[in-house]
């Protein structure tokens, strides 16, 4: 198992893709700390965990406050005795024409995708700078490739995330700590089900239609399911991706080619 003997924290990891990356940490070995505003939620993916034979812990967590990630991280090395690995997952997104969205709007969708994702990193990276070693992985996504005409706000923290994954990466790099980023594309979650209703509203179609059309421009065929990237999540978290940092990598079935 890659991740044997390892701890990962997962930042939103109650559901979708973070509960997909958690449940694979687990299989590779991993102790995982569940972090998510919704408690019950993340506590029934710790018991799934625990059914794998892991150690875990649900943390009810809100990535905006600087405080709470530091108090997360203190917590995981208290109880868990260390922290290897960081899957910044946590996000929000926000569908709205440009001449619509609000400095409220702007602002909380930089909260939650970028600061909350850069002071979470930051809390982390200190017990893995004393340890000299450390996997930090970001989630950005294919919107932070390009731009979109309805999510300006998402699109433009999803390409911040990017930066940040550099920055950080030639930061922590003296400290043996690795620091990547995974950018999915069209994921069959349920935020994405909410991104459909959204889309849909403002191009006066029928609930559903949206997503259809994307899935039909996919290259592989089919929109993306949250196990399609726990493959990718492993292998940044484990010994295989010990020589690359500062990457990002697109998990979206062929929709861009960069």
């Amino acid at each position: 198992m890659q991740l044997e003997g390892k701890v990962a924290i997962v930042t939103g990891g109650a559901s979708g893709m973070g509960r997909a990356v958690a449940l694979g940490y687990a299989d590779e070995g991993a102790d995982v700390v569940i972090a998510d505003l919704n408690q019950d939620a993340a506590q029934a993916v710790v018991d799934e965990l625990q059914a794998k034979g892991r150690r875990g812990l649900a943390v009810r967590f809100d990535v905006t406050d600087p405080q709470a990630c530091k108090d997360l991280v203190a917590r995981t090395v208290d109880e868990l005795g260390h922290l290897d690995l960081l899957y910044n997952n946590a996000g929000i997104g926000l569908i709205k024409p440009v001449w619509d969205t609000t400095p409220d709007e702007w602002d909380r969708i930089f909260a939650v995708n970028v600061k909350g994702l850069f002071f979470m990193a930051q809390a982390a990276c200190e017990p893995m700078r004393a340890q000299r070693s450390g996997k930090i992985i970001n989630v950005s996504s294919i919107a932070g490739r390009r731009g979109e005409a309805l999510v300006v706000a998402y699109c433009a923290s999803k390409a911040t995330v990017i930066s940040i994954t550099q920055s950080l990466a030639l930061a922590l790099a003296p400290y043996g700590v690795n620091v990547n980023a995974v950018a999915p594309g069209v994921v069959d979650t349920p935020y994405w089900k909410e991104v459909d209703k959204q889309f849909a509203a403002l191009q006066g179609k029928q609930e559903g239609e949206p997503f259809r059309d994307v899935a039909a421009n996919i290259p592989l065929g089919r929109t993306s399911v949250p196990e399609d990237v726990v493959p990718l999540a492993v292998f940044l978290a484990g010994p295989g991706s010990d020589y690359v940092t500062g990457q990002t990598y697109n998990v979206e079935g062929g929709m861009v080619m960069s």
